[in-house]
Protein backbone atom coordinates (compact mmCIF):
# COMPACT_ATOMS: atom_id res chain seq x y z
CA UNK A 1 0.00 0.00 0.00
CA UNK A 2 1.31 3.43 -0.95
CA UNK A 3 1.69 6.04 1.73
CA UNK A 4 1.01 9.73 1.47
CA UNK A 5 3.82 11.90 0.07
CA UNK A 6 6.38 12.83 2.71
CA UNK A 7 6.36 16.32 4.22
CA UNK A 8 8.16 18.90 2.14
CA UNK A 9 11.79 19.36 3.10
CA UNK A 10 13.94 22.44 2.86
CA UNK A 11 14.51 23.22 -0.85
CA UNK A 12 17.90 24.66 0.03
CA UNK A 13 19.18 21.31 1.30
CA UNK A 14 17.08 18.68 -0.49
CA UNK A 15 16.61 17.98 -4.19
CA UNK A 16 14.51 20.97 -5.35
CA UNK A 17 12.87 19.30 -8.39
CA UNK A 18 11.71 16.28 -6.37
CA UNK A 19 10.48 18.46 -3.51
CA UNK A 20 8.61 20.73 -5.88
CA UNK A 21 7.21 17.74 -7.74
CA UNK A 22 5.59 16.25 -4.65
CA UNK A 23 4.05 19.62 -3.80
CA UNK A 24 2.92 20.14 -7.36
CA UNK A 25 1.21 16.76 -7.52
CA UNK A 26 -1.22 18.04 -4.89
CA UNK A 27 -1.66 21.56 -6.19
CA UNK A 28 -1.07 22.94 -9.65
CA UNK A 29 0.41 21.55 -12.85
CA UNK A 30 3.28 19.89 -14.64
CA UNK A 31 5.94 20.37 -15.84
CA UNK A 32 7.88 22.59 -13.44
CA UNK A 33 9.95 24.99 -15.54
CA UNK A 34 13.23 26.63 -14.61
CA UNK A 35 16.18 28.12 -16.49
CA UNK A 36 17.94 24.77 -16.75
CA UNK A 37 15.09 22.59 -17.89
CA UNK A 38 11.77 21.06 -16.89
CA UNK A 39 10.63 18.53 -14.29
CA UNK A 40 7.73 16.34 -15.40
CA UNK A 41 5.37 14.99 -12.77
CA UNK A 42 2.85 12.17 -12.85
CA UNK A 43 0.67 10.95 -9.98
CA UNK A 44 -1.01 7.56 -10.04
CA UNK A 45 -0.51 3.86 -9.51
CA UNK A 46 1.77 2.39 -12.17
CA UNK A 47 4.58 -0.09 -12.66
CA UNK A 48 6.47 2.35 -14.89
CA UNK A 49 6.00 5.79 -16.43
CA UNK A 50 7.90 7.00 -19.48
CA UNK A 51 8.13 10.33 -21.27
CA UNK A 52 7.48 9.89 -24.98
CA UNK A 53 8.73 12.81 -27.03
CA UNK A 54 10.33 13.36 -30.38
CA UNK A 55 13.65 15.15 -29.97
CA UNK A 56 16.26 14.09 -32.48
CA UNK A 57 19.32 12.82 -30.64
CA UNK A 58 17.51 11.83 -27.43
CA UNK A 59 15.88 8.48 -26.60
CA UNK A 60 12.27 8.20 -27.70
CA UNK A 61 11.36 7.01 -24.19
CA UNK A 62 12.78 8.35 -20.91
CA UNK A 63 11.85 6.73 -17.59
CA UNK A 64 10.32 8.56 -14.64
CA UNK A 65 11.45 7.71 -11.12
CA UNK A 66 9.05 7.07 -8.27
CA UNK A 67 9.40 9.47 -5.33
CA UNK A 68 9.94 7.23 -2.31
CA UNK A 69 6.92 5.04 -1.53
CA UNK A 70 4.44 7.55 -2.94
CA UNK A 71 2.43 7.39 -6.13
CA UNK A 72 4.30 10.43 -7.45
CA UNK A 73 6.66 9.97 -10.40
CA UNK A 74 9.16 12.58 -11.62
CA UNK A 75 11.56 13.06 -14.50
CA UNK A 76 14.04 15.88 -14.87
CA UNK A 77 14.97 16.86 -18.44
CA UNK A 78 17.58 19.46 -19.33
CA UNK A 79 16.00 21.79 -21.85
CA UNK A 80 17.69 24.88 -23.31
CA UNK A 81 15.93 28.20 -22.96
CA UNK A 82 13.20 29.10 -25.47
CA UNK A 83 12.55 25.42 -26.22
CA UNK A 84 9.16 24.00 -26.92
CA UNK A 85 8.46 20.25 -27.10
CA UNK A 86 5.40 18.06 -27.54
CA UNK A 87 5.03 14.79 -25.67
CA UNK A 88 2.84 12.07 -24.23
CA UNK A 89 3.14 9.95 -21.10
CA UNK A 90 3.46 6.19 -21.40
CA UNK A 91 1.92 4.54 -18.33
CA UNK A 92 2.59 0.83 -17.75
CA UNK A 93 0.35 -1.24 -15.48
CA UNK A 94 1.03 -4.97 -15.62
CA UNK A 95 0.70 -6.13 -19.21
CA UNK A 96 -1.10 -2.97 -20.28
CA UNK A 97 0.59 0.10 -21.74
CA UNK A 98 -1.28 3.34 -22.35
CA UNK A 99 -0.15 6.57 -24.00
CA UNK A 100 -1.96 9.55 -22.49
CA UNK A 101 -1.93 13.33 -22.38
CA UNK A 102 -0.30 14.71 -19.25
CA UNK A 103 -3.15 15.02 -16.68
CA UNK A 104 -1.35 17.86 -14.87
CA UNK A 105 -0.68 19.90 -18.00
CA UNK A 106 -3.49 21.95 -19.59
CA UNK A 107 -1.38 22.88 -22.64
CA UNK A 108 -2.22 20.74 -25.66
CA UNK A 109 -1.38 20.97 -29.37
CA UNK A 110 -3.63 19.37 -31.98
CA UNK A 111 -2.59 17.81 -35.27
CA UNK A 112 -4.24 15.51 -37.84
CA UNK A 113 -3.37 12.48 -35.68
CA UNK A 114 -4.83 13.74 -32.39
CA UNK A 115 -3.17 15.86 -29.72
CA UNK A 116 0.01 16.08 -27.63
CA UNK A 117 0.85 17.77 -24.36
CA UNK A 118 3.17 20.78 -24.67
CA UNK A 119 6.15 21.68 -22.50
CA UNK A 120 7.23 25.29 -22.88
CA UNK A 121 10.81 25.76 -21.75
CA UNK A 122 12.07 28.78 -19.85
CA UNK A 123 11.80 31.88 -22.00
CA UNK A 124 9.34 30.51 -24.54
CA UNK A 125 6.27 32.71 -24.99
CA UNK A 126 3.56 32.08 -27.53
CA UNK A 127 3.62 35.02 -29.98
CA UNK A 128 0.74 37.42 -29.39
CA UNK A 129 0.10 37.72 -33.11
CA UNK A 130 -1.07 34.06 -33.15
CA UNK A 131 -3.93 34.90 -30.76
CA UNK A 132 -7.26 36.49 -31.77
CA UNK A 133 -7.13 40.28 -31.61
CA UNK A 134 -10.55 41.89 -31.03
CA UNK A 135 -9.29 44.98 -32.86
CA UNK A 136 -8.38 43.12 -36.04
CA UNK A 137 -11.07 42.87 -38.68
CA UNK A 138 -11.40 39.30 -39.88
CA UNK A 139 -11.10 38.12 -43.44
CA UNK A 140 -13.34 35.41 -44.84
CA UNK A 141 -12.65 31.90 -46.12
CA UNK A 142 -14.81 30.52 -48.91
CA UNK A 143 -14.38 27.48 -51.11
CA UNK A 144 -14.31 27.10 -54.88
CA UNK A 145 -14.28 24.06 -57.16
CA UNK A 146 -11.35 24.19 -59.54
CA UNK A 147 -11.44 21.85 -62.58
CA UNK A 148 -7.92 20.48 -63.07
CA UNK A 149 -6.81 19.10 -66.41
CA UNK A 150 -3.46 18.16 -64.85
CA UNK A 151 -5.08 16.00 -62.16
CA UNK A 152 -8.09 14.89 -64.20
CA UNK A 153 -10.65 15.94 -61.61
CA UNK A 154 -12.11 18.88 -59.74
CA UNK A 155 -10.32 20.03 -56.61
CA UNK A 156 -11.84 22.13 -53.85
CA UNK A 157 -9.67 25.10 -52.94
CA UNK A 158 -10.27 27.40 -50.00
CA UNK A 159 -9.82 31.12 -50.59
CA UNK A 160 -8.99 33.63 -47.86
CA UNK A 161 -10.14 37.12 -48.77
CA UNK A 162 -8.91 39.92 -46.49
CA UNK A 163 -11.12 42.39 -44.69
CA UNK A 164 -11.76 45.59 -46.64
CA UNK A 165 -11.31 43.73 -49.94
CA UNK A 166 -11.80 46.05 -52.93
CA UNK A 167 -12.06 45.14 -56.60
CA UNK A 168 -10.31 48.40 -57.43
CA UNK A 169 -6.95 47.37 -55.93
CA UNK A 170 -4.55 44.54 -56.74
CA UNK A 171 -3.41 41.92 -54.25
CA UNK A 172 -0.50 39.53 -53.77
CA UNK A 173 -1.31 35.81 -53.98
CA UNK A 174 -0.15 33.16 -51.52
CA UNK A 175 -0.85 29.47 -52.27
CA UNK A 176 -0.65 27.15 -49.26
CA UNK A 177 -0.20 23.38 -49.31
CA UNK A 178 -2.27 21.67 -46.60
CA UNK A 179 -4.09 24.97 -46.28
CA UNK A 180 -6.96 23.67 -44.18
CA UNK A 181 -4.49 22.08 -41.78
CA UNK A 182 -2.76 25.45 -41.47
CA UNK A 183 -6.15 26.93 -40.57
CA UNK A 184 -6.96 24.24 -37.98
CA UNK A 185 -3.59 23.64 -36.38
CA UNK A 186 -1.49 26.76 -37.06
CA UNK A 187 -4.10 29.53 -36.65
CA UNK A 188 -3.38 30.76 -40.18
CA UNK A 189 -6.51 32.90 -40.53
CA UNK A 190 -5.87 34.58 -37.16
CA UNK A 191 -2.24 35.20 -38.14
CA UNK A 192 -3.22 36.71 -41.50
CA UNK A 193 -5.89 38.93 -39.91
CA UNK A 194 -3.45 40.16 -37.26
CA UNK A 195 -0.46 40.79 -39.53
CA UNK A 196 -2.62 42.65 -42.04
CA UNK A 197 -4.24 44.68 -39.25
CA UNK A 198 -0.80 45.61 -37.88
CA UNK A 199 0.39 46.63 -41.38
CA UNK A 200 3.17 44.04 -41.20
CA UNK A 201 2.01 42.40 -44.44
CA UNK A 202 -0.24 43.79 -47.16
CA UNK A 203 -3.79 42.50 -47.60
CA UNK A 204 -3.50 39.38 -49.76
CA UNK A 205 -5.50 36.62 -51.39
CA UNK A 206 -4.60 33.17 -50.05
CA UNK A 207 -5.46 29.92 -51.84
CA UNK A 208 -5.69 26.89 -49.53
CA UNK A 209 -5.15 23.57 -51.25
CA UNK A 210 -5.47 20.14 -49.64
CA UNK A 211 -4.41 16.87 -51.29
CA UNK A 212 -6.31 13.59 -50.88
CA UNK A 213 -3.04 11.72 -51.47
CA UNK A 214 -0.35 14.07 -50.20
CA UNK A 215 2.48 11.53 -49.76
CA UNK A 216 2.30 10.77 -53.47
CA UNK A 217 1.30 14.15 -54.92
CA UNK A 218 3.70 16.14 -52.73
CA UNK A 219 6.70 13.88 -53.39
CA UNK A 220 7.75 15.36 -56.73
CA UNK A 221 4.67 14.63 -58.85
CA UNK A 222 4.71 16.62 -62.10
CA UNK A 223 0.92 16.64 -62.53
CA UNK A 224 0.45 18.14 -59.09
CA UNK A 225 3.22 20.66 -59.78
CA UNK A 226 1.32 21.85 -62.86
CA UNK A 227 -1.90 22.12 -60.86
CA UNK A 228 -0.16 24.28 -58.23
CA UNK A 229 2.06 26.38 -60.49
CA UNK A 230 -0.23 26.89 -63.50
CA UNK A 231 -3.86 26.08 -62.83
CA UNK A 232 -4.35 27.60 -59.37
CA UNK A 233 -2.70 30.96 -60.27
CA UNK A 234 -4.68 31.12 -63.53
CA UNK A 235 -7.99 30.57 -61.71
CA UNK A 236 -7.10 33.05 -58.98
CA UNK A 237 -6.07 35.64 -61.58
CA UNK A 238 -9.39 35.18 -63.37
CA UNK A 239 -11.39 35.52 -60.15
CA UNK A 240 -9.52 38.22 -58.21
CA UNK A 241 -7.59 41.41 -58.99
CA UNK A 242 -4.04 40.15 -58.42
CA UNK A 243 -0.69 41.82 -58.88
CA UNK A 244 0.89 40.39 -62.04
CA UNK A 245 4.59 39.97 -61.16
CA UNK A 246 6.16 36.74 -59.82
CA UNK A 247 7.45 38.75 -56.84
CA UNK A 248 3.83 39.15 -55.74
CA UNK A 249 3.16 35.38 -55.77
CA UNK A 250 4.19 33.02 -52.97
CA UNK A 251 3.97 29.28 -52.41
CA UNK A 252 4.12 27.73 -48.93
CA UNK A 253 4.22 24.31 -47.32
CA UNK A 254 5.51 22.30 -44.39
CA UNK A 255 7.07 18.84 -44.29
CA UNK A 256 6.04 17.10 -47.56
CA UNK A 257 4.22 20.34 -48.42
CA UNK A 258 7.59 22.10 -48.49
CA UNK A 259 8.86 19.47 -50.92
CA UNK A 260 5.82 20.04 -53.13
CA UNK A 261 6.37 23.82 -53.01
CA UNK A 262 10.01 23.60 -54.02
CA UNK A 263 9.26 21.01 -56.71
CA UNK A 264 6.43 23.02 -58.30
CA UNK A 265 8.50 26.22 -58.36
CA UNK A 266 11.49 24.33 -59.78
CA UNK A 267 9.44 22.65 -62.52
CA UNK A 268 7.81 25.98 -63.42
CA UNK A 269 10.42 28.71 -62.94
CA UNK A 270 8.89 32.16 -62.91
CA UNK A 271 5.55 30.96 -61.56
CA UNK A 272 6.40 32.03 -58.00
CA UNK A 273 8.89 34.60 -56.80
CA UNK A 274 8.55 33.77 -53.10
CA UNK A 275 8.67 30.43 -51.24
CA UNK A 276 8.04 29.51 -47.60
CA UNK A 277 9.57 26.11 -46.86
CA UNK A 278 8.96 24.85 -43.33
CA UNK A 279 10.67 21.69 -42.04
CA UNK A 280 10.97 20.32 -45.54
CA UNK A 281 11.23 16.53 -45.88
CA UNK A 282 14.16 16.99 -48.25
CA UNK A 283 15.59 13.46 -48.23
CA UNK A 284 18.66 13.03 -50.44
CA UNK A 285 21.74 10.88 -50.81
CA UNK A 286 25.23 11.99 -51.75
CA UNK A 287 26.08 8.36 -52.47
CA UNK A 288 24.13 5.14 -52.14
CA UNK A 289 20.61 5.14 -50.74
CA UNK A 290 18.96 7.65 -48.47
CA UNK A 291 18.34 6.53 -44.89
CA UNK A 292 14.58 6.91 -44.76
CA UNK A 293 11.61 4.73 -45.64
CA UNK A 294 10.44 3.85 -49.15
CA UNK A 295 7.87 6.67 -48.93
CA UNK A 296 10.79 9.06 -49.42
CA UNK A 297 12.12 7.39 -52.60
CA UNK A 298 10.45 9.84 -55.03
CA UNK A 299 11.41 12.75 -52.76
CA UNK A 300 15.05 11.70 -52.83
CA UNK A 301 14.99 11.36 -56.63
CA UNK A 302 13.69 14.92 -56.92
CA UNK A 303 16.01 16.43 -54.30
CA UNK A 304 19.06 14.66 -55.74
CA UNK A 305 18.22 16.09 -59.16
CA UNK A 306 17.51 19.51 -57.67
CA UNK A 307 20.89 19.55 -55.92
CA UNK A 308 22.62 18.79 -59.25
CA UNK A 309 20.85 21.60 -61.12
CA UNK A 310 18.82 23.87 -58.83
CA UNK A 311 18.31 26.72 -61.27
CA UNK A 312 16.26 29.58 -59.79
CA UNK A 313 12.89 28.29 -58.53
CA UNK A 314 12.28 31.64 -56.79
CA UNK A 315 14.00 34.93 -56.07
CA UNK A 316 13.48 34.72 -52.30
CA UNK A 317 13.08 31.69 -50.04
CA UNK A 318 12.34 31.62 -46.32
CA UNK A 319 13.54 28.28 -44.96
CA UNK A 320 13.01 27.10 -41.39
CA UNK A 321 13.40 23.93 -39.35
CA UNK A 322 13.35 22.80 -35.74
CA UNK A 323 16.65 21.81 -34.16
CA UNK A 324 14.85 18.88 -32.52
CA UNK A 325 13.83 17.43 -35.91
CA UNK A 326 15.63 14.62 -37.71
CA UNK A 327 15.32 16.78 -40.84
CA UNK A 328 17.60 19.51 -39.52
CA UNK A 329 20.62 18.24 -41.49
CA UNK A 330 18.77 18.19 -44.82
CA UNK A 331 17.37 21.69 -44.32
CA UNK A 332 20.72 23.13 -43.26
CA UNK A 333 22.32 21.56 -46.33
CA UNK A 334 20.00 23.43 -48.70
CA UNK A 335 20.98 26.91 -47.51
CA UNK A 336 24.48 27.20 -49.05
CA UNK A 337 23.28 25.51 -52.24
CA UNK A 338 20.48 28.03 -52.73
CA UNK A 339 22.68 31.01 -51.91
CA UNK A 340 25.41 29.78 -54.24
CA UNK A 341 22.93 30.01 -57.11
CA UNK A 342 21.99 33.61 -56.36
CA UNK A 343 18.76 32.99 -54.44
CA UNK A 344 18.14 35.29 -51.50
CA UNK A 345 17.58 33.03 -48.48
CA UNK A 346 16.60 33.64 -44.89
CA UNK A 347 17.10 30.60 -42.73
CA UNK A 348 15.64 30.17 -39.24
CA UNK A 349 16.15 27.25 -36.91
CA UNK A 350 14.54 27.06 -33.49
CA UNK A 351 14.36 24.75 -30.49
CA UNK A 352 11.19 22.98 -31.50
CA UNK A 353 10.13 19.83 -33.35
CA UNK A 354 8.22 18.73 -36.43
CA UNK A 355 4.80 20.11 -35.56
CA UNK A 356 2.18 22.67 -36.49
CA UNK A 357 2.83 25.12 -33.67
CA UNK A 358 6.48 25.36 -34.68
CA UNK A 359 5.31 26.23 -38.19
CA UNK A 360 2.74 28.67 -36.78
CA UNK A 361 5.40 30.51 -34.78
CA UNK A 362 7.56 31.03 -37.90
CA UNK A 363 4.83 32.67 -40.00
CA UNK A 364 5.49 36.28 -39.00
CA UNK A 365 9.20 36.11 -39.85
CA UNK A 366 8.49 34.40 -43.18
CA UNK A 367 5.55 36.45 -44.42
CA UNK A 368 6.84 39.87 -43.35
CA UNK A 369 10.16 39.29 -45.11
CA UNK A 370 8.64 37.93 -48.31
CA UNK A 371 5.65 40.30 -48.37
CA UNK A 372 6.56 43.39 -46.32
CA UNK A 373 3.63 45.59 -45.47
CA UNK A 374 3.56 49.37 -44.98
CA UNK A 375 4.99 49.12 -41.45
CA UNK A 376 8.14 47.29 -42.58
CA UNK A 377 8.58 49.56 -45.58
CA UNK A 378 8.67 52.56 -43.25
CA UNK A 379 10.78 51.24 -40.40
CA UNK A 380 13.30 48.92 -42.13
Amino acid sequence: MRTSPPPLADPATDDPPAVQAVALAHTARSPIVDAGGVTFVYRGEADAVNLRCWIHGLPAAQAFERVGETDVWVLRVELPENSRIEYKLEVVRGDETEWILDPLNPLHAADPFGANSVAQGHGYVRPDWTLPDPGARGGTVDEIALPSAALGEDRHVGVYVPARFRRTRRYPLLVVHDGYDYLRYANLQVVLDNLIHRLEIPPMIVALTQSPDRLREYAGDDAHARFVAVEIPARMQASFPLQPSPASRGLMGASFGAVASLHAAWRHPGAYGRLVLQSGSFAFSDIGHHRRTATFDPVARFVNEFRRRPGRPAERIHLSCGIYESLIYENRSLVPLLRHHGIEVRYEEVRDGHNWENWRDRLQAALTWLFPGPLWMVYE
